[in-house]
């Protein structure tokens, strides 16, 4: 098994803030998603990409990931330090899962599963860590904690999807060992169906399929998305602009769920303009769809040409300076 280095996937510092490690798995994820790329290895790349983040947006598994210490490099030979697993044994133990695909980005490396198989998903695989509920109890631990605690008949567990199969529902197949009534772990495999008008968050409930036959409920958890911030049913997104096309007015194409649609930019939209796409976002349960907000970020280039500078004078000549206070 090779050693895995997340920060150097991210291209980050050991010492990154949660933001830096936010906004650098952003910028990867929209150059290597697979909706975008089709060049070979993108998908796989994707896949290192929500398996590094996965690991070091969560305090706990980065914790537990740094304490192998800085001196291992990428393709090294790895084997856990001895008492890794009961070090690190979580609360309770007894629930296993398996790693499916996610939007065909497949499961976690080796690696991963090696030091977090019991802690949960909160990126490109499968299903999060189960718990026990105590009868109806509330949510607690629903951020990725491993292992199951009986405190009743009743169980949930988190199950990670993509925005796209949030959009589509379709079928996820989720495979899972479920303590038994006498205390020994059962395989089951699951055809879930996401829900119409689901968001992160909705509960599915799998009537008499947890421990000793209670139910087993299934918490989403949206994977973040390289272009779209899910706001309930609306999905909000930035739309670079040309200064030209905002003083001016423009047709620029937006991405959506359907595929590309044309955004019209009137001329004069000032910077920071939030523009709605009507029907574009997800759907409640009665079917009717949420909007887009696409948020107008101008871009003024870093690195213009002569002849932009020149062009940028003459605008300076005949222009007017906003009033500042």
């Amino acid at each position: 098994m090779k050693y895995i280095d997340y920060y150097e996937t991210l291209g980050i510092p050991r010492d990154a803030t949660p933001d830096a490690i936010k906004k650098a798995f952003r910028k990867l994820a929209r150059k290597y998603h697979p909706d975008v790329n089709k060049e070979a290895g993108a998908e796989a790349k994707f896949k290192e990409i929500n398996e590094a983040y996965e690991v070091l947006s969560d305090p706990e598994k980065r914790k537990r990931y740094d304490t192998l210490g800085a001196n291992w490099k990428a393709g090294q030979d790895f084997t856990p330090p001895p008492g890794w697993e009961e070090a690190f044994r979580g609360r309770g133990g007894g629930i296993h899962f398996d790693f499916g695909g996610v939007g065909g980005a497949g499961g976690f490396s080796d690696f991963f599963s090696q030091l977090f198989g019991g802690m949960g998903m909160g990126g490109m695989g499968g299903m999060g860590g189960m718990h026990g509920m105590g009868g109806m109890g509330g949510m607690g631990g629903m951020g990725g904690m491993g292992g199951f605690t009986p405190h009743g008949q009743d169980a949930e567990a988190e199950l990670a999807v993509s925005l796209e199969e949030l959009y589509s529902r379709a079928p996820r197949k989720v495979a899972l060992g479920v303590p038994g009534a006498d205390g020994r772990v059962e395989r089951k495999t699951f055809n879930v169906k996401i829900p119409l008008g689901a968001v992160d968050g909705t509960r599915i409930r799998l009537p008499g399929q947890g421990p000793g036959g209670g139910n087993l409920y299934l918490a989403l958890k949206v994977l973040p998305h390289p272009v779209f911030k899910v706001n309930g049913h609306d999905l909000d997104c930035t739309v670079p602009l040309a200064p030209w096309e905002a003083v001016l007015g423009a047709k620029v194409r937006v991405p959506t769920l359907d595929g590309p649609a044309v955004l019209t930019i009137r001329p004069g939209t000032q910077n920071g303009a939030r523009l709605r796409l009507n029907g574009k976002g997800l759907p409640d349960r009665q079917g009717k769809r949420g909007d887009i907000f696409a948020e107008v970020r101008v871009v003024v280039p870093a690195h213009p040409s002569e002849k932009e500078k020149e062009l940028y004078r003459q605008l300076a000549e005949a222009g007017r300076a906003p009033d500042r206070p």
